[in-house]
């Protein structure tokens, strides 16, 4: 199982591929959790959009909370979701059934959200498990479930597949268990 060293209070990541923009994100400690507070600028097919976010994760990595904002040529919207721990949440204040089974929650905008689940989990080297996440989409916030897998390659490589997406590749994580490299569509520059 990897280990991970403590978090750098700021990183940043250069989005290219998908979307060219950029992400800054601070973490901070928070009741024996995290703190998060970020922005992704981009231009994706041609229209650009601004997402911001807050999460808090508890002490085990799971989501809590997530506030996240978002604004495009089409408007202004704003998100929240909230989840008890267990894998039931709310969207907005209402039940999200369709999230049940969830820990994660993982931003389309966001290359930090990567994080939660390899940190959550801690997992064994070659052993394919499933992290399902309350995924949000940047350009108009939807809310849907994502169903992803995780596998630990060692030296902190992780293969990762979605398949509704039909992606696959192996993302590259620093020391305190930040992506480093996420093919085809960002890479760490702080």
């Amino acid at each position: 199982m990897e280990t991970f060293e403590p978090l750098p209070p700021a990183a940043a990541w250069r989005h290219e591929g998908a979307s060219d923009g950029f992400e800054v994100v601070f973490l901070a400690p928070h009741e024996g959790g995290i703190r998060i507070h970020g922005e992704t600028t981009a231009v994706e097919d041609g229209e650009p959009w601004w997402v911001g976010y807050e999460i808090e994760l508890d002490p085990a990595w799971a989501t809590r909370r997530a506030l996240v904002r978002g604004r495009s040529a089409s408007g202004e919207r704003e998100t929240r979701l909230e989840t008890d721990g267990a894998g039931t949440w709310q969207v907005d204040g209402a039940p999200a059934p369709q999230l049940d089974g969830c820990f994660d929650v993982d931003l389309e905008s966001s290359s930090l959200t990567n994080a939660f689940p390899v940190h959550r989990l801690r997992l064994a080297p070659g052993v394919p498990t499933q992290a399902p996440a309350a995924y949000v989409r940047a350009g108009g916030l939807d809310v849907e479930r994502l169903e992803q897998v995780y596998v630990a390659l060692g030296e902190r490589r992780f293969d990762y597949a979605s398949p509704q997406f039909d992606f696959r590749c192996v993302l590259r994580y620093d020391a305190a268990g930040l992506v480093m490299e996420y093919p085809g569509i960002a890479h760490r520059v702080h």
